[in-house]
């Protein structure tokens, strides 16, 4: 395992590189990524919807316990997400490796690409596969879009950075491991856990609103409502909360 300060320089160099890449393939791998991240919202859905509505904290956990297989297959197999970006890229524009243009070129295309990933998962394997459209499996789809949507929009903000500071602690992590089972334990666990405490993450909202949409539960307004909140809050759980309170701590060049 990395120490911090090792750490610090690999998210560093890791920014930089995802700057550099062609469009295609940040449009392809952002793709991947929001796919990815709304396939384990989608196992989160199937294996948390048959426990009874009296057990709520035992539904969290179990569907905790398989939402980190999005982040997983992004960081180890290749895929790009903007939560992730929002960590990595600062840490490389702190580190003045990367100009604020290029960060915001980078985000907003990842985001994009992100989003069309979600919505397709959400369509495609969500309601036209039938995943979500059917009796207790569409019933959570939409009780977990409605509890979104409720938040006010400050609510939405601190959510957002809550679950950024987990997400951004999990590439940190993974940064920091040697190897792949160290690279999954350090993504698993605070992915696991601002799932289970119920943090807004935005992209995964770009799936699991939409699926409630297409369902009859939601609206798109709705959606964007909550997506600017709690995109505004990641960006400061990612880039304040973890790379930049790393970058001031660790940073001694």
């Amino acid at each position: 395992m990395l120490n911090p300060g090792e750490i610090l320089q690999q998210s560093i160099k890791m920014g930089s590189q995802k700057i550099e890449k062609p469009l295609l393939a940040k449009l392809i791998l952002g793709f991947i990524g929001g796919a990815m991240i709304s396939l384990g919202y989608l196992a989160y859905i199937r294996v948390s919807a048959s426990i009874s509505v009296e057990l709520p904290s035992i539904a969290s956990l179990v569907g905790a316990s398989v939402f980190p297989i999005g982040l997983i297959v992004i960081l180890l197999a290749g895929g790009e997400l903007i939560t992730g970006n929002m960590m990595a890229v600062s840490s490389a524009f702190f580190a003045k490796k990367v100009t604020l243009m290029e960060l915001i070129k980078n985000w907003l295309v990842i985001t994009l690409a992100n989003i069309v990933g979600a919505i397709f998962v959400a369509y495609f394997f969500g309601h036209f596969v039938g995943l979500t459209h059917t009796g207790a499996f569409q019933a959570q789809v939409i009780s977990v879009a409605q509890h979104k949507v409720e938040s006010s929009f400050l609510q939405a903000f601190v959510s957002g950075i809550g679950c950024n500071w987990f997400v951004g602690l999990a590439l940190w992590l993974c940064y920091g491991a040697k190897d792949s089972a160290g690279k999954i334990l350090g993504i698993w666990f605070p992915v696991m856990v601002f799932v289970a405490i119920g943090f807004q993450h935005s992209v995964a909202n770009a799936f699991v609103i939409p699926a409630a949409i297409f369902e009859g539960g939601s609206t798109w307004m709705d959606f964007i409502q909550n997506f600017i909140p709690v995109y505004l809050g990641n960006i400061v759980g990612g880039a304040v909360f973890v790379s930049g309170f790393y970058y001031l701590s660790y940073n001694h060049h």
